[in-house]
């Protein structure tokens, strides 16, 4: 009963909290709006990582790879071939699924770290592919695209708390069902989730495809609130390590702290801009004396918390 009236607990303050967010437009300003939109956004980068870090146990260090397929997938088909966005925005999810499980096939095969520097290296073939073909991809400048989703930043905030909202419940829903079990167990003990009849590998592939699905979704959903796509904004190994600290900031194994992470990193790097160079040093002082004082996260110390109660 603790355990029914936790999750309603939980899925009743994800609906408070989306019905609040839904009424900041009327209270912020354009500018405001314009940063929590791109958080929105990264709070899905950092839930898809949370999934696969989190509860299925695989470090991804590269998690801007599946974003910059997702992302460049939609921008090449909008621009050369002037597709609807929400087909560029499928194609985009598509493209990373596909590109994603060409490198987790091979890659489940190592143990250790092995994995994670096969992200990393992913991350860097990437790059090098943009800029050899720059013709098609626009190169180190990047290229735009001729549809964006609004002009208007309510619509824009709007557009970008929706999606939140439905890839929050859909990963949160997965999380605690029993799949995020099985991964969660098979990313704690491999041999003995094995030892259970489970396959480890089927379920860690299944959740490496889920977050580069909806990887490669907010890309390209980023790349239609922007107008542009390029390697600094979708790719660079800066965009991976905040969307890695997002998640940890938040709460490893808690999805919806990815989120509060995410929106946490976003304020504090726009808000401490008026310090120049030293802007990166305390945002990424703040963050690692979060991680080495509670690990756990903001919302998984909270939750924890109540749990010793």
């Amino acid at each position: 009963m603790r355990s029914l009236s936790r999750s309603r607990l939980l899925w009743g303050a994800i609906l408070l909290c989306a019905a609040a967010a839904a009424l900041l437009p009327w209270w912020l300003s354009a500018y405001i709006l314009g940063i929590l939109t791109v958080a929105y956004y990264f709070g899905v980068f950092a839930m898809a990582w949370d999934l696969l870090f989190g509860f299925a146990g695989e470090v991804n260090f590269g998690p801007t790879f599946l974003i910059g397929l997702g992302a460049y997938g939609a921008a090449i088909l909008d621009a050369n071939f002037g597709q609807p966005i929400v087909v560029c925005v499928i194609a985009g999810a598509l493209v990373a699924l596909v590109g994603g499980l060409l490198l987790v096939l091979p890659a489940l095969r190592l143990r250790g770290p092995y994995f994670g520097l096969v992200t990393l290296v992913a991350v860097l073939l990437l790059q090098n592919f943009i800029v050899i073909f720059a013709h098609i991809t626009g190169g180190e400048i990047g290229m735009t695209v001729p549809d964006v989703l609004s002009a208007d930043a309510n619509a824009n905030y709007w557009y970008a708390l929706a999606f939140l909202f439905v890839c929050t419940v859909i990963l949160f829903g997965l999380s605690r069902s029993a799949v995020g079990l099985i991964l969660q167990a098979s990313g704690q003990d491999a041999i003995a989730a094995q030892a259970l009849g489970f396959n480890v590998t089927k379920h860690k592939v299944a959740a490496f495809c889920v977050s580069a699905v909806f990887s490669g979704m907010a890309g390209a959903m980023l790349v239609f609130y922007e107008g542009a796509a390029s390697v600094d904004t979708v790719i660079s190994l800066s965009i991976a390590v905040q969307v890695i600290i997002a998640a940890v900031l938040g709460g490893r194994r808690t999805i919806i702290g990815a989120v509060l992470g995410s929106i946490f990193l976003i304020l504090a790097n726009e808000f401490l801009r008026p310090l120049g160079q030293l802007n990166t040093f305390v945002v990424a002082a703040g963050a690692l004396a979060v991680i080495l004082f509670f690990p756990d996260g903001f919302l998984g110390y909270a939750l924890r918390g109540r749990q010793r109660e």
